[in-house]
């Protein structure tokens, strides 16, 4: 019989993570490779001759899903293409301008964050459009492609178009882009209209450019890709995840790659959503812990969206799932700063060369180097044995810093955890505070490499009092790839006073929104994914006259008929959010918004046998902790069943990551491979 697998592969900035499910969707494989900054596809060339090593005929994968930080990396490092930008006449310095706000209100020195760019590469179009979209200016054409070809000769090769209220009517943007592809069709062109059709000219002309600046990066690198894994026999569509959870095909990412920048946190969280729901739980913080980072996000029954994210020094308007970076992650560098304090990150040894246990060149402490020389890693078992670690490199790095402390290693390593996890405190508390949610209700749901070892840790800090340990937990992105669906999302600037809607102009406009949705549906079926289904999702931000605030309000089918409805609901959540609200006023509808959902079919988790406890030790360990020496139970976590229950101090060993469980917690299993640790 036939098998389908499907694989997905999250590229991280320190491993390169995979996964391959059956169709039952039993974990098959996963593996670990270290990323490859310069050439991200060869990481996922290793990935493939890996699996085939290990029996996966990759002939039979179905389903190809990932995703790369090769786009925010590129923002961030400013390695993109020189790009050029075409405005409306008299609003040149849009990308200076900037919205005027100091990013630290504290700070009165602040460097002004330098736009991806140049003014010297922005040429204004003399052209108007009103905000109802009536022309005022016709465009130009020869003032136009006489500004292409200056910055052609400029040297620019990607080109991004953002001309006023082009939200409202889109003419002029497509007329400007058909004329610039016939005069230079080897230019890389996106436009505003296209990409994301919102008011707020700063937002929409920002996102504009920053998909044209890492598009030919992105688009090469896909191409790339696609003709790669051909060798291997892999035909199936090759497809990138989303910011907002979702997937399309790699043509599509190619061609709108601002929607692929935080895709690589967002899959964590869709496979993080799916594994909770598998196991009854609906509250849940994410605390994902790899290499750089701790990435934090909210499940309250379906994962939080924003459209207040950022990126690098840069905000983006198009909606993704609301993640949070806090803290430090496995490979963050310990340092001492200029008053003799330790201090642990934010810069990070990567990869390469990575903590100085790796032995590929680095020699500062980090994270993993203390959890090393504790006792709470395996020199000869990281990775399953495939990747050795050399204690006498912590120690040395250890000492180096101990000595600017008059501490020794062991003192140092433990120092390095306390202040790992007190930054990460020092962050979460006030970010769980303004989203209004107690903690101590919700499960932390750990998973990437160094996750798991140190969500016990957050947890005791915080007062969470339940851990859950997905199966795979170095590998959670990777497997959200493989449960993600087909999304996109789709708006509409109204910005109408209900009292001035026509009769049904709310179900016409979501209506018009729900067919670009279907269009979009149908066009990605067509590149060879199978769909059971589809359903959309409707919201509009809403607030009261006068206000410069917007609230997002879920509408359903009836209430986008009814703006009625809609206003109360609003009225409602308002109250709920402010404790106040005023029913007799007026309320604005200023964004439509659409979310097109395609259904992945065969999404299903295999329950494991029932079988008694055999949850016995490999060995017992001798490790530091907390200032203390304890001979700590070491298990490989293949042999915990649901039924077996281990108390800490424990640790559990897998082939993508180890599991601390410290003293006061205990641990067991449940039937869907899930460890559960609760405080005693």
């Amino acid at each position: 019989m036939e098998i389908n697998y499907r694989l997905g592969i999250d590229i991280g900035g320190t491993f390169t993570d995979a996964i391959v499910t059956d169709g039952h969707g039993e974990v098959v494989a996963a593996l670990k490779t270290p990323s490859v900054a310069d050439a991200p596809e060869q990481a996922i060339f290793h990935t493939l001759e890996q699996l085939q090593s290990k029996g996966v005929d990759t002939r039979s994968i179905k389903l190809f899903v990932h995703g790369t930080t090769l786009g925010v990396n590129t923002l961030i490092e400013r390695s993109g293409a020189v790009t050029g930008l075409l405005v409306t006449k008299g609003f040149r310095d849009v990308l200076e301008i900037r919205r005027l706000r100091l990013e630290n209100t504290t700070n009165l020195y602040g460097d002004k964050t330098q736009p991806l760019v140049p003014r010297q590469l922005v040429k204004e179009i003399n052209e108007r459009q009103l905000a109802d979209g009536r022309v005022l200016t016709e465009l130009d054409p020869e003032e136009l492609l006489r500004a292409a070809d200056e910055l052609v000769k400029d040297g620019v090769t990607a080109l991004a178009i953002s001309f006023l209220h082009s939200y409202a009517n889109s003419g002029h943007e497509q007329q400007a882009e058909q004329l610039i592809r016939e005069r230079h069709p080897q230019l890389f062109i996106c436009r505003s209209s296209a990409i994301w059709p919102q008011q707020r000219e700063y937002e929409r002309t920002l996102a504009t450019v920053m998909n044209a600046y890492v598009g030919e990066r992105m688009g090469s690198y896909f191409n790339r890709l696609q003709a790669g894994i051909g060798q291997y026999g892999v035909s199936a569509t090759l497809l990138s995840t989303m910011s907002n959870g979702g997937m399309m095909t790699a043509a599509r990412a190619a061609a709108e790659p601002v929607r692929t920048l935080l895709s690589g946190p967002a899959s964590g969280v869709i496979g993080a959503t799916y594994i909770a729901e598998q196991a009854g739980i609906s509250q849940v913080v994410t605390f994902d812990m790899g290499g750089t980072s701790v990435d934090v996000a909210l499940i309250d029954g379906e994962p939080a969206y924003s459209t207040e994210n950022q990126v690098g020094d840069f905000p983006v308007i198009i909606p993704a799932i609301d993640v949070t970076a806090i803290g430090a992650g496995g490979g963050s560098i310990a340092w001492v700063d200029s008053v003799g304090v330790l201090k642990v990150g934010p810069r990070s040894a990567g990869a390469k060369p990575g903590p100085a246990c790796y032995n590929r060149g680095g020699e500062q402490a980090t994270t993993t180097d203390a959890y090393l020389h504790l006792g709470i890693l395996q020199a000869d078992r990281f990775l399953g044995g495939q990747m050795r670690l050399f204690p006498e490199l912590a120690e040395r790095a250890l000492t180096h810093l101990g000595n600017q402390l008059g501490l020794n290693a062991t003192q140092t390593a433990q120092a390095i955890l306390d202040v790992a996890t007190a930054n990460m405190y020092a962050q979460f508390s006030p970010l769980m505070a303004r989203k209004g949610v107690d903690p101590r209700d919700f499960t932390l749901l750990a998973y990437g490499g160094a996750g798991p070892m140190h969500a016990f840790l957050m947890a005791r800090e915080v007062g969470i009092r339940r851990v859950l340990i997905p199966p795979s937990p170095g590998t959670l992105c990777a497997m959200g790839c493989t449960v993600a669906n087909l999304r996109n999302d789709f708006v509409f600037t109204l910005h109408k006073s209900s009292r001035g809607l026509a009769e049904d102009e709310l179900k016409t406009r979501f209506s018009s929104l729900e067919q670009q949705g279907r269009r979009w549906i149908e066009e990605e079926a067509r590149g060879g994914v199978k769909l059971e289904g589809t359903y959309v999702i409707y919201s509009a931000d809403m607030r009261y006259e006068g206000q410069a605030f917007d609230l997002e309000v879920m509408l359903s089918e009836s209430e986008i008929s009814k703006p009625e409805e809609a206003k109360n609901k609003f009225h409602g959540q308002y109250e709920s959010v402010f404790g106040i609200s005023q029913p007799e006023a007026e309320v604005m509808f200023v964004n439509l918004r659409a979310s097109i959902v395609g259904l992945l079919p065969g999404k299903t988790m295999a329950i494991l046998p029932q079988a008694e406890a055999s949850g016995k030790p490999i060995e017992a360990r001798r490790i530091s902790f907390d200032g203390q020496e304890y001979q700590a139970k070491v298990l490989s976590r293949e042999h915990l069943t649901a039924d077996s229950r281990v108390s800490g101090p424990a640790i559990l060993e897998e082939y993508d990551t180890t599991v601390f469980i410290p003293s006061g917690y205990t641990i067991h299993g449940d039937l869907y491979g899930n460890i559960i640790g609760e405080a005693d």
